[in-house]
């Protein structure tokens, strides 16, 4: 066991330096992917204990992203479909990150590095304690300027695009509907996303195997690059994190040319 910790350490060191020496992403989303398995193949009866363990380990991500100096990180720890799931599962789950970004408030990783809260989706529709713990939060950091984390809670892609739509026309005056199929641009959508001002991610990982985005930051990923990586996200690695970053440095981004 010890030559096993004392080879990964060693294997650790070497991918992160050969990683320091390339281009970094400014921006890396992530998809948290695999708390309910995780919690499964621990043998866990609550699953609930998956998604704990997976806001725990937010902070390592963060702590080794703040090493790298990746700028930005934007996460998704709810989507629009997921508050459809069992009602005692989902209450349980939104306790988890309303908790979470409570603590992250007053975290010491994101004070020492200087990220600052910012949430992404339809708050709106979220319970008004974890309204609250948002607002708390993105008040408390906002003078925070070294690093930007992005919190999509409550979050769908397509809901984005079809609500930067809607606010893209009222926007502007039009007679007709002609006008409106005429004059609307991708940068008028754009101005009206979630992220606008934000550049888009570089890259995108998902843990858990999975090989979709489900809908996470579709008109902003149209250039991303985007690595799957098989470990649960509660189990994810800074090996895991290091590859993905390896892998992006090794494509060559054209951008659609």
């Amino acid at each position: 066991m010890l030559v096993k910790r004392v080879l990964y350490y060693s294997y650790e060191k070497l991918l992160e330096k050969e990683v320091k020496k390339g281009k970094l992403p400014l921006h890396v989303g992530l998809i948290l992917d695999g708390n309910r398995r995780y919690a499964k193949e621990m043998g866990y009866n609550d699953i609930t204990i998956g998604h704990i363990e997976g806001a725990r380990k937010l902070d390592d991500v963060l702590k080794w992203c703040a090493e790298l100096d990746i700028k930005i990180v934007t996460i998704w720890v709810l989507s629009t479909e997921n508050i459809q799931r069992d009602r005692g599962e989902v209450e349980a789950l939104l306790k988890v990150i309303e908790d979470k970004i409570d603590e992250l408030s007053n975290n010491q990783i994101v004070k020492r590095n200087g990220f600052k809260i910012h949430a992404l989706g339809k708050i709106e529709m979220l319970p008004d304690r974890l309204q609250d713990v948002i607002k708390k939060a993105e008040k408390l950091t906002r003078n925070n300027n070294n690093h930007i984390l992005n919190i999509a809670v409550g979050y769908g892609g397509r809901e984005e695009i079809v609500e930067a739509v809607k606010e893209a026309i009222r926007c502007k005056k039009f007679e007709n509907i002609e006008e409106v199929a005429n004059n609307i641009t991708s940068d008028d959508i754009t101005a009206h996303l979630y992220t606008c001002g934000i550049p888009d991610p570089d890259l995108i990982i998902r843990t858990s195997g999975e090989v979709r985005l489900s809908g996470f930051l579709l008109w902003q990923s149209a250039y991303s690059e985007f690595y799957f990586c098989d470990a649960l996200w509660p189990a994810f690695r800074k090996i895991d994190f290091l590859r993905a970053i390896r892998s992006y440095q090794h494509r060559n981004r054209r951008f659609g040319k």
